[in-house]
């Protein structure tokens, strides 16, 4: 069993779900954005997703694209964010970091080293949403030599195969996309109604269960308690991405930890 699965596991002994927040590394500022990070993991967030700026965020709505475009004003740099998460590590070792960013920054600072570098930083996995699984062999060879973990990301419109495919290759954990679309709180179905309808959410992560034992982390459009009530039982963590980004816009790191909280009760 990886070490990610594992610490999730151990975590959801006693807790009926976990909680993933995702902060983007430099938005407003990289000071602001650690300050962000350190107020979360001090609240007790068991995940912490920190996403490195890209230009062109695909999988992301326009509150994160928003912030990714601010965030590259900054002029961020990987190794920079690399050695910011290694204090953060260091300081709050009770939680788990991941790293998510896209191909094109990733690529530029080495897609061979990263793995040992990131792993040396304590970040605990990857989400990268435009690495394809055909792909990534020798990216999961390096991850796998490092002790890290590739986290695959399935969307309510995966075939049954592909599904099974990225279920047997996958470790440490699966980002399940509740809904189709971009990350925040546009209702996908409500602006496609000519595409086919969705399995109901707990038929899909169902089917998901079907083919996994590996913990289940449920994201886009979560922002409130009770739609992380409504997770229990069904997955193993609950992501909170726009919706956080969202709250910290209007009222800044105080309305951010009141979120959490209200998140837990």
């Amino acid at each position: 069993m990886s070490p990610l699965q594992t610490f999730i596991e151990q975590q959801r002994k006693d807790k009926p779900i976990l909680l993933m927040t995702h902060v983007v590394y430099g938005y407003p500022s990289i000071d602001e954005s650690l300050a962000l990070m350190r107020d979360l993991l001090a609240e007790g967030v068991e995940l912490l997703e920190v996403q490195f700026p890209f230009t062109d965020p695909s999988a992301d709505g326009p509150s994160i694209l928003h912030a990714c475009h601010q965030a590259l004003t900054q002029r961020p740099t990987l190794a920079r964010c690399l050695e910011d998460i290694a204090q953060l590590a260091h300081d709050f070792p009770a939680s788990r970091i991941l790293l998510m960013s896209y191909l094109n920054p990733l690529y530029r600072y080495g897609l061979e080293r990263l793995p040992t570098d990131a792993a040396a930083a304590g970040i605990a996995g990857f989400i990268i949403p435009d690495l394809p699984l055909e792909l990534a062999d020798e990216f999961r060879h390096s991850c796998m030599q490092a002790r890290i973990e590739p986290v695959w990301m399935l969307t309510p419109e995966t075939p049954a195969a592909r599904m099974q495919q990225i279920c047997s290759a996958a470790s440490g954990m699966l980002y399940c996309v509740s809904r189709r679309g971009v990350t925040g709180g546009n209702n996908a179905r409500s602006q496609h109604p000519e595409q086919s309808p969705m399995l109901p959410l707990e038929d899909y992560l169902a089917a998901i269960r079907a083919n996994t034992a590996l913990p289940l982390a449920v994201g886009f459009g979560i922002r409130t308690g009770a739609q992380v009530q409504a997770l229990h039982g069904q997955a193993d963590t609950a992501v909170v991405g726009s919706g956080l980004l969202d709250v910290f816009n209007q009222g800044g790191a105080a309305a951010v930890v009141a979120l959490v909280r209200s998140l837990r009760s």
